[in-house]
């Protein structure tokens, strides 16, 4: 599963697995008077709580089925059984372990968070761990986010009569089907940093929903609860941005990059706010700097073919957005609109089979009943 939403860019994951030294937070980093109070409770104990439905469950169906055997085993055969705690992904929003329990679905660090929270009430130890592999990109509302992997392992039970000193000290959880796990290489998370993903997460998609004054005490909570993760100050750059606050997006973003210098996102995001000072010469050289290391900027090719389709230059929007799967191959929405490209020059069963693809690599239930809505309509149409 992909660990969803960075707003604008910035990057949600981020390793741990050397210390580096502590950050402080600058007080002016945070302008609470200009922002309304948070809509809804915001609360790192929340996060890994369980709820009583979920005590419930613990005591009637996980318990009686940790007994005689591995307990780490018979606790992912529970989630993954029909008719049982069975886990479908969604990543329509970042649910924590009560409420992806609830719904019975969530992304992937929703359903990390709960498997996580059940384990560590059967005495299970956790590692937390952020899978080595190149971000994905997504949009939504105008904003890219950059998407990266987050699993867990749990680990062998200890002081217990059942305990077998034989097995393996790590077994690893991955909800993205077809994963290989003993080829991944992965950084542990702290829990630290486990809640402020969570919490960054929340930031981008209040964002991405229009609820600013939300965003910017989710990115506030984040960045208290680990100052130390760059993407969070990026989000907030961006939050201050949106609210047309350009000093304080500048600083917020000289933040991120002063902990990753590397962090491409907040660079990008940094050009646009020294534009917006009037600071031209610094933004010139910076938009130079991203623009070697980043020629081409995420979504460039899928946009040109977006306006080209628009336009009724289907032939050439074609080749613009088999241009983007290059760089985006999995993103389900360049392959829904070549398959619009594509039916529209009479190639109708190319078309189908993007569109399938783009229904198998479809992250939200919405976005699976539509992409199948359509399937059924092309096949209605004859199109095999």
């Amino acid at each position: 599963m992909r660990l969803c939403l960075a707003t604008l860019c910035c990057t949600v994951l981020g390793a741990c697995s050397t210390l580096a030294p502590p950050v402080v937070v600058a007080p002016a980093l945070f302008d609470d008077a200009s922002f309304a109070p948070a809509s809804v409770r915001i609360s790192a104990a929340d996060v890994l709580a369980l709820s009583l439905p979920m005590r419930a469950v613990m005591k009637s169906e996980i318990t009686p089925a940790l007994r005689g055997r591995d307990p780490r085993r018979a606790l992912v055969e529970a989630l993954a059984r029909e008719g049982g705690l069975r886990l479908d992904y969604d990543a329509q929003s970042t649910r924590t372990a009560a409420e992806a329990f609830e719904a019975r679905a969530g992304n992937c660090l929703s359903l990390v968070l709960m498997t996580a929270a059940f384990a560590r009430e059967a005495g299970l130890p956790v590692r937390f761990q952020k899978v080595r592999v190149d971000d994905t990109w997504a949009r939504s509302e105008g904003l890219v986010f950059a998407i990266g992997h987050i699993n867990l392992a749990l680990g062998r039970p200890t002081g217990r009569l059942h305990a077998d000193a034989h097995a393996p000290e790590w077994i690893g959880v991955d909800f993205y089907p077809g994963q290989d796990m003993n080829r991944q290489r992965y950084d542990v998370l702290s829990e630290a940093r486990v809640l402020a993903l969570y919490m960054n997460n929340k930031a981008a998609e209040a964002l991405a929903a229009g609820q600013v004054d939300d965003a910017y005490w989710w990115a506030r909570a984040a960045i208290e609860q680990d100052p130390s993760l760059s993407g969070s100050y990026n989000l907030l750059g961006v939050v201050y941005g949106q609210r047309g606050q350009a000093v304080r997006a500048e600083r917020a973003l000289r933040e991120a990059l002063a902990i990753d210098p590397d962090n491409l996102h907040a660079m990008g995001n940094q050009v646009g706010a020294l534009r917006r000072l009037g600071r031209e010469p610094e933004a010139r050289s910076l938009a130079a700097e991203l623009h070697r290391r980043q020629p081409v900027a995420p979504f460039a090719a899928f946009d040109e073919g977006l306006a080209l389709l628009r336009d009724g230059h289907y032939g050439a929007a074609e080749a613009l957005f088999v241009k983007e799967l290059g760089r985006t191959a999995q993103y389900h929405e360049v392959h829904f609109w070549l398959a619009v490209a594509q039916f529209n020059l009479g190639a109708r069963a190319s078309a189908l089979q993007h569109l399938k693809t783009a229904l198998d690599n479809s992250t939200t239930r919405q976005q699976q009943a539509m992409y199948a809505a359509k399937l059924e309509h092309l096949k209605a149409l004859g199109v095999h």
